[in-house]
């Protein structure tokens, strides 16, 4: 089993959540250093508050620039106050290091200048300021310490100096005071900084293990790689992913293990994660050690992202760390909904071509059975003698007309979705078209006592499209707004220019489509439900017709109704389509997997 070094488990914290990782590391370290430097401060101010009461006593009454002097030193707790309401961690370092030399100069001046015994204090600024951990802090605090020296020694140098005060304490009792004094203190900086850096150790020892633990439990593999592809850790879900340890992935051991077929896109991944420095991933085949039978290939998914040293100046180089799963259930998965995919639109096809057939079978004794009757019924060869035969004949014929336009219908609906039916465009006139098919079927209007209205508006231009196909669509609209439009009612047909294409209406005011059986209409057998209760003939073809025809033309069907109030069926064909031969195969949709 192969042991997790620390580099290893830094390397895998860095892939699960380096920035997490980093930011937790981050709070826990901040704390540590706000914390110890509001508990120094405070410290310090609380000495200053001890001490006068001493001085005092040894004292008597202090002057002004002794008072003043005391006030200073309470001006670290005004400092940590700061900090703890701001969190401005740099700011309250550079504060207080300002402060901290300012008042060393101040309280060493009136007592011998760079003699004085106050000056083993000038030390601890740049100490204290290390506990920032900041390069640019120290470097700010060294330098006011050394401001502070350098106009402690002007003034010695052009005699601005004044004499020291008098104190009752012998100089060289005040030196060692001075000098033990700034030597406690920088012990406890020091304390306070071995405390930050055991805490930083802790917090990174905890999350060393906290990402160790998590790598040996995971079932995926994770894996490390260095910058020519070849791993350097892998974990122990190696164990459950190839049914082999671990450290047999070490080295070319995953590449030897990947499927030749697939061994391209797993290099080619690593490659451009390492190039790019950009999260990749990438699905191949692997092969797995059976437990009592021979190795078989899984689909693996492999995610890879680059992992940066975190320090510049280190000469650890780049590398990439790798999160590999089983996904051969998903794959299975995808490879049947594509296989029922296919299977649906072989169907499909097959459907398509049955009912070809089968209207090409059926028109012929069709047109055998309604020439027949037709003959009967005008009784051409003499009289049929009986007058129910008549009524017998007429009535052959007429179903045997319905029958052959239902058989029309679906042999034209078969060709649409066959992707067969050629349409020709010419140009020609809009206003001549919509008058024949009203023409056509007035006499069906009058039967069922319905008046029907043409509305043409003035100045059509010439539709290029294919005639015989935009007065079948009229056709069906028309007769379908008949036969829903109750005796006594109207239909009315109108034709306008809307915006870049021919707008072509039926409108009528019989029973009306619910709102619900709107979207279903236009579907190859699909019929609305109506308030009434009542069947009519037909088989649903109609509106798919309609609604395939305008598609090949580049146009669109729309139905507007209310039920109970009537429907309107509007046709839109565009008037800028080129005049030529279009066979449009019209898609279906299709399923595709996730």
């Amino acid at each position: 089993m192969r042991v997790f070094g620390r580099e290893s488990v830094r390397g895998l914290a860095a892939y699960f959540s380096s920035l997490v990782h980093e930011s937790v590391r981050g709070e826990v370290l901040t704390a540590a250093r706000h914390q110890s430097f509001i508990a120094s401060h405070l410290l310090g101010g609380l000495l200053a508050l001890c001490v006068f009461p001493i001085y005092l006593v040894v004292s008597g009454k202090p002057s002004l620039l002794s008072a003043a002097a005391f006030l200073w030193l309470l001006s670290p707790i005004g400092i940590a106050i700061f900090l703890s309401r701001t969190g401005k961690f740099a700011a309250a370092h550079l504060a207080s290091a300002a402060n901290f030399a300012g008042l060393v100069t101040y309280c060493a001046w009136p007592t011998g200048g760079l003699s004085s015994w106050l000056i083993p204090w000038m030390v601890a600024v740049p100490l204290e300021a290390a506990l920032a951990t900041d390069r640019r802090i120290v470097a700010w605090a060294a330098g006011v310490a050394g401001l502070g020296l350098t106009i402690l020694g002007l003034g010695e140098w052009f005699g601005y100096m004044q004499a020291p005060h008098a104190l009752s304490l012998s100089p060289i009792l005040l030196a060692f005071i001075g000098a033990m004094t700034a030597t406690a203190y920088c012990a406890a900086l020091a304390v306070m900084v071995q405390l930050v850096h055991k805490r930083s150790e802790t917090a990174i020892r905890a999350g060393e293990e906290r990402y160790r633990l998590l790598a040996e439990n995971a079932t995926d593999m994770i894996t490390r790689h260095d910058e020519k592809g070849r791993v350097v850790f892998a974990s122990l879900g190696a164990q459950q992913l190839f049914g082999e340890p671990a450290q047999k992935m070490i080295g070319d051991g995953l590449f030897e293990r990947v499927h030749v077929a697939d061994r391209p896109a797993y290099l080619t991944a690593l490659s451009r994660c390492h190039a790019n420095g950009e999260p990749i991933a990438v699905e191949f085949r692997v092969r797995r050690a059976g437990a009592a039978g021979p190795a078989r290939y899984v689909w693996v998914e492999m995610r890879c992202r680059p992992m940066r040293p975190q320090d510049t100046t280190a000469v650890e180089r780049p590398s990439i760390v790798a999160v590999t799963r089983d996904v051969s259930d998903r794959k299975a998965q995808e490879a049947e909904l594509t296989r029922t995919r296919d299977e649906a639109e072989s169907a499909s096809r097959a459907k398509t071509q049955f009912l070809a057939n089968m209207s090409h079978e059926l028109r012929t004794p069709l047109n055998a059975v309604i020439g027949f009757s037709e003959i009967l019924n005008r009784e051409l060869f003499g009289a049929l003698g009986e007058a129910r035969y008549r009524d017998y004949a007429r009535l052959i014929h007429e179903s045997g007309e319905h029958l052959l336009n239902v058989v029309n219908d679906i042999l034209d609906m078969s060709k649409i979705e066959a992707g067969k039916f050629k349409i020709v465009k010419e140009p020609f006139e809009v206003a001549s078209l919509v008058k024949s098919c009203c023409e056509l079927m007035r006499h069906t209007a009058e039967q069922r006592s319905l008046s029907l209205i043409v509305d043409v508006a003035p100045g059509i231009p010439e539709l290029p499209a294919d005639k015989r196909a935009c007065k079948q669509m009229l056709l069906n609209v028309i007769s379908n707004a008949i036969k829903f439009t109750d005796p006594g009612g109207w239909v009315r047909v109108s034709a306008r220019v809307e915006g870049e294409s021919v707008e072509l209406a039926v409108a009528d005011n019989g029973i009306g489509i619910a709102e619900a059986d709107l979207p279903k209409l236009g579907n190859p057998f699909v019929q609305a439900n109506n308030s009434y209760d009542r069947s009519y003939d037909g088989a649903g073809l109609g509106l798919s017709v309609v609604k395939g025809l305008a598609r090949l033309h580049g146009g669109q069907l729309e139905l507007a109704s209310t039920l109970g109030q009537g429907t309107t069926a509007t046709i839109l064909l565009p008037l800028d389509s080129p005049s030529e031969s279009v066979e449009a195969l019209l898609q279906t949709p299709t399923v595709s997997a996730a």
